[in-house]
């Protein structure tokens, strides 16, 4: 036994029991010491100190420490009780001890063997887990016979491995509990022909959550050993201690994995979030507003606005002008994945898009490229990309079967699709992508969307659909003359169909301090099921200043 061990700190005030000499013959301690909490995540500090001379257990004032899980019992008073229960309240209140201040799981389930084998007056103690992947462990054994500990020990991890090597017994269907109850059977019998006729074992299951983890064993050799129902109570009074510890021990390595996704989730959002426009292009004759809103921290949403450079031949005619490059997408799913490749994606394009081909060669180029990678993904992306030209206030897109943009027109308000054939990015290798133009017109209004908008839902399980859409930009573009206003009022009509207040765009801002995701986020308004991201396009009247 380690000299720093928890079983040391506990033994050196009730030491001298082996194979043949009972523990109750020993002599107790007037008053237990009390474990030392300066540094109570660290069991070497909790090791027993020697005997207060002339100090009780009234007179030592502990420091402030965390609720225990299970409350400590009081250290009782010698005088007003038995030997047998004082040792007991003794050892329960260092397993409570151990329990409320120990961060390390192996130290308390070494002090759990040891406790339990104490409190049932027996020799020994091992505690046995059962692994989800089906394997059985041996994770903790005491013995106070030093001289076949090291024997026992190696006899029980050997049936340990022999067990969990034979995979028909341990795993049906991946499940490990539909056979405890023959393992449980199969495990006693074998230790107890490992330790011998001369040696008696009992055993009693390791619950969490109702489910059976392991086994915690008690042996004794002391002709005269009885099991009778106040030892059997005891050793499952720890074993419940060693189950709580194991589960706290699981929901907190669960946490940190909760806090780090969440960091890294953070993070991804940022990046996304700089990779959006962070101002609007300023162009001649036109006005811009988009929005992102995700419904989860990293989005699949897609918006851009590039502005290709005017041709270096002067003698061009007519003369060429810059033009600006609109584009909306949207990848299949959300998350980081569909993060990732929107990012990929958004390079991609503004290398086309900067060559200066047409919209359709700019799809058509795209999707060669990006085919093999989203086929190995198994994800697609729908892209609708457009050109406008201030100089001739034409329109030119091409579309990769994304939703078709809405154009609005001031003149008979009423409000065209602007579509073309072609198929999802990365469906079809050499997939075929055609074109079109509109002549646009002081006043009119060309809102690119994403099906986060149409598919937002009611509570009756209503979507508002493309129908829903054109009817907020018939209301929108009649009643207000800014992009920025239009965008407003679409994302407040869609927010009052859903009958919820809206989601907040996507922030620019540094991500949070992961500790303050140690709390679940709850909210009396659900997350939206998808992305919704808005681009709106004002023409200038004529009357306005270019």
């Amino acid at each position: 036994m380690d000299a720093h061990s928890p079983q040391k700190a506990v033994s050196a005030q009730l030491s001298g029991s082996s194979w043949s000499e009972p523990l109750l013959g020993q002599d107790l301690p007037p008053n237990p010491p009390v474990p030392s909490l300066e540094n109570s995540g660290d069991l070497r500090s909790a090791q027993a100190s020697p005997d207060p001379v002339g100090v009780t257990s009234d007179e030592v004032e502990l420091p402030e420490v965390k609720p225990a899980i299970v409350p400590a019992p009081a250290m009782p008073d010698r005088v007003a009780m038995g030997r047998d229960q004082y040792r007991m309240q003794y050892l329960l209140a260092w397993l409570a001890f151990a329990l409320r201040s120990f961060n390390n799981l192996n130290q308390i389930l070494e002090l759990t063997a040891f406790v339990a084998s104490q409190l049932t007056d027996a020799e020994g103690g091992a505690l046995v887990l059962f692994n989800p992947n089906g394997t059985i462990q041996l994770d903790q054994l005491h013995c106070s016979d030093l001289h076949h500990r090291e024997q026992i020990r190696a006899e029980m991890e050997q049936i340990a491995q022999t067990l969990s090597a034979q995979e028909p017994m341990l795993k049906t269907e991946g499940s490990l509990s539909v056979k405890i109850p023959a393992l449980e059977h199969l495990l006693d019998e074998r230790f107890r022909q490992s330790l011998g006729p001369d040696v008696r074992l009992f055993g009693t299951p390791l619950l969490i959550r109702n489910s059976v983890q392991g086994r915690l064993y008690v042996f004794s050799r002391q002709p005269g050993y009885h099991w009778d129902e106040r030892r059997q109570q005891l050793l499952r009074l720890v074993a419940d201690q060693a189950g709580v510890a194991i589960e706290n021990d699981r929901l907190t390595a669960a946490l940190r994995r909760k806090v780090a996704l969440e960091k890294e989730m953070e993070i991804g959002s940022y990046i996304q979030a700089q990779l959006l426009p962070q101002e609007y292009p300023q162009v001649k004759g036109i006005r811009l507003a988009a929005r992102c809103r995700v419904a989860s921290k990293v989005g699949g949403d897609y918006y851009d606005f590039i502005k290709i450079p005017e041709k270096s031949d002067p003698a061009a005619s007519p003369p060429s002008s810059e033009k600006l490059a609109i584009v909306i997408g949207d990848v299949m799913g959300k998350g980081v994945p569909a993060g990732l490749l929107m990012s990929m994606t958004r390079a991609m394009v503004r290398a086309e898009a900067l060559n200066r081909h047409s919209p359709a060669r700019v799809l058509q180029h795209l999707n060669r490229a990006m085919y093999s990678d989203l086929e190995h993904s198994n994800r697609f992306i729908s892209l609708f990309y457009s050109e406008y030209d201030p100089h001739s206030h034409r329109l030119c897109f091409s579309n990769a079967a994304h939703n078709p943009t809405l154009w609005w027109q001031a003149r008979t308000r009423e409000i065209q699709p602007l579509d073309t054939e072609g198929a999802l990015i990365g469906l079809e290798e050499n997939s075929h992508y055609s074109e079109s133009c509109v002549q646009l017109q002081p006043g009119d209004v060309v809102v690119y969307y994403t099906d986060g908008y149409t598919e937002a839902a009611n509570s009756r399980g209503e979507r508002l659909e493309t129908s829903g859409l054109m009817d907020a930009i018939q209301h929108a573009a009649c009643r207000y003359d800014s992009p920025e206003d239009i965008l407003e009022s679409l994302f407040e009509q869609m927010d009052a169909f859903r009958g919820r207040q809206g989601s907040p765009p996507l922030t620019l801002l540094p991500p949070d301090d992961p500790e303050l995701l140690l709390q679940d986020e709850i909210s009396l308004r659900p997350e939206p099921v998808d992305d919704t991201t808005l681009v709106v396009l004002k023409v200038l009247p004529d009357s306005e200043p270019k």
